[in-house]
């Protein structure tokens, strides 16, 4: 016969507690367990499915990268505008510097310098007493070329100094400089100008009807209270003989699409100027395109490549996206293009040739020899109608652009993974149904057994009673 310790029914615990009609079977537990089962493969379906999206759309964002990127090398060289760098070049550069802009036209040129342009320094007589000398008050006008601006002088500033104070701080000042120096003889007042050319010479005169500022005024007729150390004088040069004059040393007025540096002078002994196509900086844009076309390369094959060490594929192995990309720009590198020359019509005649990892190599003296021998060839080569450069752009531009085969797939793996998050939520809907139905059927089933076990306990307890009162009728 059972003991009144144990139940035969009990299924959460053998305790007298439990026996007396507590909590046979511990539902949470056994619902989370049943749940988990039903739901585990599903979910692990969902996440792998999520994670391979997941992947290819990052795998497309690199492609995407990618190309930008190497785009980017093509404008450099993707029109005929980007072929028209020109360059300047100077024979005495003691004498000159020059640039030119892609209006330049080529040529040779002499060019003599007989004057700088140069702006007015004027110092004034010494002043015994120092710069903190008083001078007196009242009003000046300075006037540069045709501007003009008034300075006040009154107690608080009538020092030499106070008034080169407010001659450099004065509003409307286009460009006059006061400064002190000091000799053995006294303080001088010395006014300097910004501006070059004979038009900005310096003029000071007394506005306020007195003369307290007499000794500080300088114009035509009156040049006793200064000393003239420069003058406002205009640049003048000869280009292939022409005579021009400028106000500034830095002349872009003479010669169409180029800037003179005007330095010193060589009056006597022309310098060459020199203007040519700028062969330099198209073939350092060619180099960089083969450059950005061999790490476009690196990164497609990061893509696509079966990495046998670790066993694993690139995310867009097997891609047709990607092949098709990469076997249409193969073939634009490869193409032959209608140059106007039988000789300089193709990247591999200019020393640009495939390697057998298929990177691009570039021969720079092949290509020095190309752009010096057929400069328009090589131009119509990168930039012309169907030139590598402006159909690569072409190319690349459809595939990056909305509705392009790129933004296609990327809207397909986005519906993938929209549908992949609705299946994980329709899952959790689904699993929190199953939850609560379990839920409802073994909290039945537990107050049941509860029910069954407090009845056992009653009937054992019953039982263990029989024999005594057996026994005492017996006796």
């Amino acid at each position: 016969m059972a003991s009144s310790g144990s139940s035969p029914v009990s299924v959460a615990g053998s305790s007298s507690a439990a026996a007396a009609g507590g909590s046979v079977i511990n539902v949470s537990s056994l619902v989370s367990q049943l749940v988990a089962a039903t739901r585990g493969p599903q979910d692990a379906l969902i996440s792998s499915q999520t994670q391979a999206v997941t992947t290819q759309i990052s795998a497309l964002g690199n492609l995407k990268g990618a190309l930008a990127t190497f785009q980017s090398a093509l404008s450099a060289l993707d029109t005929p505008s980007s072929f028209n760098a020109m360059t300047a070049g100077s024979g005495d550069k003691s004498v000159f510097t020059a640039s030119a802009s892609s209006s330049a036209q080529p040529g040779t040129y002499a060019v003599t310098v007989s004057t700088l342009a140069s702006a007015e320094q004027l110092v004034s007589s010494p002043v015994a007493g120092g710069a903190s000398a008083v001078i007196g008050t009242g009003t000046l006008q300075l006037t540069l070329g045709g501007a003009s601006f008034t300075v006040t002088i009154d107690g608080t500033d009538d020092t030499l100094s106070g008034i080169a104070a407010r001659i450099n701080s004065a509003s409307g000042n286009p460009g006059v400089t006061a400064t002190i120096l000091t000799g053995a003889d006294g303080a001088h007042l010395v006014l300097g100008s910004s501006l070059t050319g004979a038009a900005n010479d310096l003029q000071v005169t007394e506005t306020d009807g007195g003369n307290a500022l007499s000794s500080l005024t300088y114009a035509t007729g009156n040049v006793g209270n200064y000393t003239q150390t420069a003058a406002a004088l205009d640049a003048s040069f000869k280009i292939a003989g022409v005579a021009y004059t400028s106000s500034s040393n830095t002349v872009t007025g003479a010669l169409g699409g180029v800037t003179l540096n005007l330095l010193g002078t060589n009056s006597g002994s022309p310098a060459n100027l020199t203007v040519a196509t700028d062969t330099t900086t198209v073939q350092g844009s060619i180099s960089g395109l083969v450059g950005a076309y061999n790490t476009l390369v690196g990164a497609l094959s990061t893509l696509d490549t079966f990495d046998s060490t670790t066993n694993t594929a690139g995310p867009m192995m097997g891609s047709a996206l990607l092949e098709g990309i990469r076997s249409a720009i193969r073939q634009t590198l490869s193409s032959t293009v209608n140059t106007g020359s039988s000789t300089y019509n193709s990247l591999a005649s200019i020393g640009i040739t495939t390697k057998s990892d298929g990177t691009l190599s570039l021969d720079a003296t092949t290509l020095s020899n190309a752009l010096a021998t057929n400069f328009s060839a090589v131009s119509q080569l990168f930039s012309g109608s169907g030139g590598v450069a402006s159909t690569l752009n072409t190319q690349i531009a459809a595939d990056l652009a909305t509705g392009g085969s790129i933004d296609s797939h990327s809207k397909t793996l986005i519906k993938q993974e929209n549908s992949l998050t609705q299946q994980e939520s329709n899952l959790n809907t689904q699993m929190s149904a199953l939850s609560a139905s379990l839920t409802e059927q073994y909290s039945a089933l537990n107050s049941l057994l509860s029910s069954l076990q407090t009845t056992s306990a009653y009937l054992s307890q019953a039982f263990a009673t029989l024999p005594q009162v057996q026994g005492k009728s017996n006796a």
